[in-house]
This record gives C-alpha cells, sequence and structure tokens, in this order.
C-alpha cells in the first residue's frame, strides 16, 4: 500500500474513534442527567436557534412528516413551551415560536449538563489533561465548521 493509502487509512480509523468517543461522551451526560433528545427537545432547540417558523417548515427541518410535526407541536404548545403567533407575511397562517418556558427548560437541560462535564473534569482529569482538553477544543470547533 503506497503512503497515501495509509495516511486515509489512518485518517479514517482516526474518524470513527473520534465520532464513537464524542457519540459515547454525549450519550453518558445525556444519560447522566436525565436530559436525552427527544423529538421535543430537538424542536425547541430548532426553534431557539432558526427562530419562529409554520410547521410545515418545522418538519423539513427535523426530516419529519407534517402530521408528525403537529402532534410534537401540539405537545410542546400544552407544556407551555411554544407560543403560536401570526406569520406577518401571511395573517392566516401561523408560526411557531419558543417560549420563555421553552427558553428556561433548554437552559435547565444545558447547565445540567455543563455541570455534570465540569465534575467529571475535576475529579477525572489531572491537571495536564485539562491543558490537553482546552488545546483540542479550537481544533474540534474547527472540524465542526461546515466544508465548503
Amino acid at each position: 500500500m503506497s503512503k497515501f493509502g495509509v495516511m486515509r487509512r489512518n485518517e479514517a480509523l482516526l474518524a470513527e474513534q473520534l465520532r464513537r468517543s464524542v457519540s459515547s461522551f454525549v450519550r453518558a451526560i445525556r444519560q447522566d442527567t436525565g436530559t436525552t433528545r427527544s423529538a421535543q427537545s430537538e424542536t425547541l432547540d430548532l426553534l431557539q436557534r432558526l427562530g419562529p417558523m409554520n410547521v410545515a417548515a418545522l418538519a423539513g427541518k427535523r426530516g419529519v412528516t407534517h402530521q408528525t410535526m403537529r402532534l410534537v407541536v401540539a405537545g410542546l404548545d400544552a407544556d407551555g413551551l411554544v407560543q403560536q403567533i401570526a406569520d406577518p407575511v401571511d395573517r392566516r397562517s401561523r408560526l411557531v415560536a419558543i417560549s420563555p418556558a421553552g427558553d428556561a427548560a433548554l437552559a435547565r437541560e444545558r447547565q445540567a449538563r455543563t455541570s455534570r462535564i465540569e465534575e467529571a473534569i475535576r475529579t477525572s482529569l489531572s491537571s495536564d489533561e485539562r491543558d490537553l482538553l482546552r488545546a483540542a477544543i479550537p481544533i474540534l470547533d474547527r472540524l465542526a465548521e461546515p466544508m465548503g
């Protein structure tokens, strides 16, 4: 195998190890904090990041049917986590927006996960390991940027 082929195989192995490690890390933190992903939490996160949108747009962004999203929105609305507002472009249509209670719920979940990660860093990592982790964050951020 050529030197280039060996490098590609090593990069593929590194990519798989990183994917597995990050997935396990995220799954463990979510399980430990009781903040597992759900259709409702993913929809709230989407609304918080992208702003109000109609049910059809939400369904498209989440890759689910219109009917499924209508049920998710109804549950969020019943819990007071979203509010429906008039569409300024089409007054006959309604937009779904995250409510202050929805913002607060997401903030609580994020804080729970951050606290759990902080505890793990404090109790499980040496000072040198914390420095390595700190140095890796910009690299991970760069890998998360869209390719193009």
